[in-house]
């Protein structure tokens, strides 16, 4: 089979499957009628249900299918056959794959990261941008320089665009060089098909679809505009700026086609070759050059907001090339509103040696001059060991230790300082055996907690119950509150843990308050047949050290709370007797 017709039936299968596909979308419905006509998933236009188009979109989906047909004919057409030097197949090769790239490949570089899809396009135009500089026969020195520059802002966009993904300090704000680019996309489109027909082997068909082309980029910038101010309808303009679009692909498919035909410019002189290649390097090596700023700019490699600073390691999980950038992290970091440690306009580097400098200071006014001095919004604040660690471990190392731990390190010490807690803490009715029972450390908040709960966690009047038995504990004299499901139990001293047991009784237990300074009785029901002490959850600061029982041993109904509270060497301790009872008393049986 020969290339022509080869093409031929190619083009023949595409346009026959784009109007075959069109008339089968009117009858299965309008998510096949979509893939058809835009060649995209559905999920692209939100689409969820096979009928969810509105009336306005079908009809620009009617009307774009046999355009796009038409203009896929034209695009499929067989190259010009010719002979071709080096550069000009190589420039024909990524043409035709600008041209799949237009077609079918955005969809399928689409689920892959957006970084990758723009180092591809970046790279594609880089080369392509190139060699256009190289084939086509401008005859004007000042068009070719001009030519150069404009395909320096399309690739510096490129560029720009790649920073982004890359969530990298970007050439200029977003919405400056989007404008800049799409000015300059209308202009490098005009300035290659000026240079086109000074070259002489374009036709005249392709020189009007270059101008087309023009004309389409030109019409971005008044429709992103009116995208944004219409109330409806946005599908529908969607669908004619796609098939519109076409015409781009088509010039760019047309280029490729004819750049073996007809006439073709003289070779330049080697002199003027290596004086164009020095031009042609600079003008691609340009954008590049844009991105390295001089020290004293910011360097916002991470910011509060970028994705690797949600995540918060421990330091000993980090490798040491990660550790500068942990601390960026948390010196520009805006978590729960607070101001950052230092503005943006510092750079990576500066922000590094304030930390360092930050380390080394001998008390907090040396750290506030410091901050001050850097600028910072809040320099009275200080830095903690906890963040300066990442940058100094050396020196935070050898008075905190323990911020050098990983954080299954920090979990282990964590979980033996508990055991270790909980051992010291002694069941003060050791022949008492309850149904239910446990000892363990309760630990409480360190700025001061107003004591521990008795629940029932699974009521659904959980919360209401508690707060009710928070409202009344600060005005009960033994630090008691009663909330009917709840009962909130007060400490007798400043301390920040105490030893807490809990035993449940099916029948009432003797009182034995000798060697109590403190024993009281409240009523507490339970709805759904649970009553407990919140236990301290994963990373958590507040709660019994130990699993805590369910002390509701007769399921559902009444029952009668009894607290015992002494002090001894400093050490508060209680005892919780929990024990079915219908009275709703409230007992002080020492005090």
């Amino acid at each position: 089979m020969s290339s022509a017709h080869l093409w031929r039936t190619i083009r023949i299968a595409a346009v026959s499957l784009v109007l075959a596909g069109t008339i089968a979308g009117l009858l299965l419905g309008d998510t096949w009628l979509w893939v058809a006509v835009e060649w995209s998933p559905p999920t692209y236009a939100g689409l969820h249900s096979p009928d969810a188009l509105d009336t306005p979109t079908t009809v620009a989906l009617l009307v774009a299918a046999p355009v796009k047909a038409a203009l896929l004919w034209l695009i499929l057409r067989a190259p010009v056959p010719g002979p071709l030097n080096h550069r000009e197949k190589a420039l024909r090769r990524l043409l035709y794959l600008a041209v799949a790239y237009s077609l079918a490949l955005w969809c399928l570089t689409g689920l892959l990261p957006a970084v990758v899809d723009t180092a591809f396009q970046l790279g594609l135009w880089t080369m392509s941008d190139v060699l256009y500089l190289l084939v086509i026969g401008w005859r004007s020195r000042v068009l070719r320089v001009t030519a150069a520059a404009m395909f320096a802002v399309e690739l510096a966009g490129l560029a720009n665009q790649l920073l982004d993904d890359l969530d990298l300090p970007e050439l200029g704000p977003g919405g400056v060089v989007e404008l800049g680019v799409m000015l300059s996309g209308v202009a490098t489109i005009a300035v290659t098909v000026v240079g086109q027909w000074r070259d002489g082997r374009w036709s005249r068909g392709t020189l009007v679809a270059g101008w087309s082309s023009a004309g389409v980029c030109a019409l971005a910038v008044p429709f992103n505009l009116l995208l944004g101010s219409v109330s409806g309808g946005e599908l529908a303009l969607l669908v004619v700026m796609d098939a519109v679009g076409l015409v781009t692909t088509l010039w760019i498919a047309a280029t490729a086609r004819e750049l073996s035909a007809g006439h073709r410019a003289p070779d330049l002189p080697p002199a003027r070759r290596r004086v164009l290649r020095v031009a042609v390097g600079a003008a691609a090596v340009l954008p590049v050059i844009a991105m390295i700023h001089p020290e004293q700019n910011a360097y916002l490699t991470y910011t509060g907001w970028s994705p690797d600073c949600y995540d918060r390691p421990s330091f000993g999980d980090l490798k040491p090339a990660d550790r500068d950038a942990a601390f960026l992290c948390r010196a520009r970091s805006r978590d729960g509103g607070v101001p950052p440690m230092f503005p943006d306009s510092l750079s990576d580097q500066a922000i590094l040696g304030y930390g360092r400098a930050l380390c080394r200071a001998k008390d907090r006014d040396e750290q506030q001059a410091l901050l001050t001095r850097a600028g910072s919004p809040r320099p009275a604040w200080g830095a903690d060991p906890w963040d300066l660690v990442y940058v100094c471990p050396d020196i935070i190392g050898a008075t905190h230790p323990d911020l050098l731990r990983s954080a299954a390190e920090t979990e282990a010490a964590n979980a033996a300082y508990i055991a270790e807690q909980n051992a010291t803490c002694r069941d003060p009715w050791p022949r008492t055996k309850g149904v239910a029972q446990a000892t363990a450390r309760y630990f409480l908040f360190v700025d001061g907690d107003p004591g521990y709960l008795v629940h029932d966690p699974k009521d659904e009047a959980a919360d209401k119950a508690a707060s009710r038995a928070m409202g009344k504990v600060f005005d009960d004299s033994s630090g008691i509150g009663v909330g009917g499901s709840a009962v909130l139990i007060g400490h007798v001293e400043d301390v920040v843990n105490l030893c807490l047991t809990v035993k449940a009784f099916r029948t009432t237990p003797p009182r034995r308050t000798a060697g109590w300074i403190q024993v009281t009785e409240v009523p507490i029901v339970s709805r759904s047949g649970l009553l407990t002490v919140p236990e301290m959850g994963e990373g958590g600061e507040v709660g019994a050290g130990a699993p805590m029982p369910n002390l509701a041993i007769a399921g559902k109904g009444r029952y009668r709370l009894r607290v015992y509270v002494r002090v001894e060497a400093g050490e508060e301790q209680h005892l919780v007797v929990v024990f079915p009872g219908a009275s709703g008393k409230r007992l002080e049986l020492k005090s």
